[in-house]
């Protein structure tokens, strides 16, 4: 398979040209101000690149460092809204290094998530970043889940992942004291990892190579630059300009965005075609109390439905030693919205104005209204737990934290389950690749689409 490609129509140091604005301090190697701290790295007096890369979450920050470790002469810059990189999707998901089971066989994902597995593993411990290869479990506990497990295996072997096999009861007792099931996939290719802390090592060494760093800069405009003024050099080499709320102005040659939440108004802004809409899940987890945490070891997934992208309540450890419990899917009235109450009028308008979600919704009325109940009544979500581990109560849970997920749908209700990329309109139309959406598993799959994202990048723009 292969990407929806649809098209309608340098270095910090060698950035040109007078900003007007101001963004965040300086941070990173040049400063000693660590990463987390603060987020831009970038002269107030540079406003030209040769490309712009918009989107500061793992996905953008891989892509800007692929391409500045291939093109190592051009000037790079990154913008990015938040005061702070990866704050969203790279922020809020679980942290599972995923090894590739559950894609089509010969899709883009599966080939993108099983490379992409690899090269994560080979850079965190290149770069020494910490990480569990601690496995996983799919676990079936009911007869008819099981032909559905079995055909979950084919698929894993045809795409290659490492270490599959099929167990038993009593060796999901082994790997899993205190989970029960009838069958199980034994995963031990996957693991789990802080994607925070994968992708500000990218900002890193985005920012060593010489790549520019812009927080603070929500992206308002992309357009044509107007006549150049007689003999503005800048004007005729950089003719796109990039506005931000705030007025301010980015000059550029060509721009890539990776906007996750908001990659379709970005997108609609070069002229493509509104669909596919991007729709927000929230996925609300439950902790289980620190004294609980002995009962699981490693991941624990259910038998996944096909008919949802969603992979059904986990049990996920993570790097702190916490597990999370989760998550469920439902529909968000804010893109950025991590509690339960959370509003947006326009993010929410967009939603009633959907004619593809309200078929989606007519399609699957009953799995929403579950996973809506799941949302409010903890004792939903423990009763679905205890199918794996019967131990768990509900006194052995918190509330904890949420995620937003980026589902891109197009105007018939489908859920568009691939890579997108888009273009624009007329002159412009040229100069910009929209990666429009880039789903779950991104951060697993983050370096192998940044190598996928350079090579479009270099043919379309022909660096």
């Amino acid at each position: 398979m292969v990407p929806v490609l649809r098209y309608l129509g340098g270095a910090c140091g060698r950035a040109r040209g007078g900003f007007p604005g101001s963004f965040s301090g300086v941070c990173g190697p040049a400063s000693g101000r660590p990463w987390p701290l603060c987020g831009a790295v970038r002269s107030a007096s540079s406003s030209s690149f040769d490309i712009v890369i918009v989107g500061g979450g793992i996905v953008g920050l891989a892509s800007a460092r692929a391409l500045i470790l291939r093109h190592p002469a051009l000037s790079i810059g990154v913008l990015e809204k938040e005061k702070d990189l990866a704050t969203h999707q790279t922020g809020h998901n679980s942290g599972v290094i995923h090894s590739g089971i559950y894609y089509k066989p010969e899709s883009l994902k599966a080939k993108l998530c099983v490379q992409g597995a690899g090269l994560i593993y080979e850079y965190c411990n290149k770069k020494g970043i910490s990480y569990k290869q601690c496995g996983k479990l799919i676990v079936a506990v009911e007869q008819e889940e099981i032909p559905r497990l079995r055909a979950l295996y084919e698929r894993g072997l045809q795409n290659g992942v490492q270490g599959l096999r099929l167990i038993q009861q009593e060796d999901i007792k082994k790997k899993e004291p205190y989970c029960r099931g009838l069958m199980a996939i034994d995963c031990p290719y996957t693991g789990i990892v802080d994607y925070r802390q994968v992708a500000l090592s990218f900002a890193q060494d985005f920012q060593e190579a010489g790549g520019s760093v812009l927080t603070n800069f929500e992206v308002k405009d992309i357009e044509m630059a107007g006549e150049s003024p007689p003999r503005s050099i800048d004007g005729m080499k950089y003719p796109i300009m990039v506005k931000n709320t705030k007025g301010e102005e980015i000059q550029c040659q060509y721009v890539v965005t990776c906007a996750g939440l908001h990659s379709d108004r970005i997108s609609e802004l070069s002229g493509c075609n509104p669909d596919p809409q991007i729709v927000p899940f929230r996925g609300d987890y439950l902790l289980l109390k620190p004294e609980k945490c002995y009962l699981v070891k490693g991941n624990i997934y259910p038998v996944p439905d096909s008919r949802f992208p969603f992979l059904g309540v986990h049990f996920t450890p993570r790097m702190d030693g916490n597990i999370w419990l989760g998550p469920n899917a439902v529909l968000a009235f804010k893109r950025e919205g991590y509690r339960p109450f959370d509003f947006s009028a326009r993010d929410a308008k967009d939603l009633i104005a959907n004619s593809g979600l309200i078929k989606l919704i007519s399609q699957n009325l009953s799995y929403g209204v579950s996973e809506m109940y799941k949302a409010c009544f903890l004792s939903a979500t423990v009763k679905h737990l205890q199918k794996f581990i019967p131990e768990i109560t509900i006194s052995d849970i918190l509330r904890g934290p949420a995620g937003v997920r980026a589902q891109a749908l197009d105007r018939d209700g489908n859920l568009v389950d691939d890579f997108v990329f888009d273009g624009g309109v007329g002159d412009i139309g040229s100069r910009i690749l929209h990666v429009r959406n880039a789903p779950s598993p991104a951060a697993t799959s983050s370096l192998a689409i940044s190598g996928m994202i350079a090579d479009e990048v270099q043919q379309r723009f022909e660096l």
